[in-house]
């Protein structure tokens, strides 16, 4: 969705990741209505992500490390902006 009532923190997570890993598959899924009234729900409605990556960036990479610099990549998001992030990062084959 794009526009003025677009979710605004699934779009700049899907524009930092193309940016750095110019992916092959990319899913910015919001489970943030799966945890309303949970820890960590502010109320905003983007609170909960689960993103999925592939990228050639990953192989060779162990899943720590992959971690990280999704993590690296996003920079104040996860922590601070968003409550949860599940990282599925994976390398074009596996």
């Amino acid at each position: 969705m794009t526009g003025p009532l677009a979710p605004k923190i699934a779009h700049e997570i899907e524009q930092l990741l193309q940016a750095a890993f110019a992916p092959t598959h990319l899913a910015v899924i919001n489970d943030s209505a799966r945890h309303h009234g949970h820890s960590g729900d502010d109320g905003s409605g983007e609170s909960h992500f689960t993103v999925e990556i592939e990228s050639a960036t990953f192989t060779g990479v162990t899943r720590l490390q992959r971690q990280r610099l999704v993590n690296a990549a996003l920079g104040d998001i996860p922590g601070q902006r968003v409550h949860a992030l599940v990282i599925k990062a994976r390398a074009p084959g596996e």
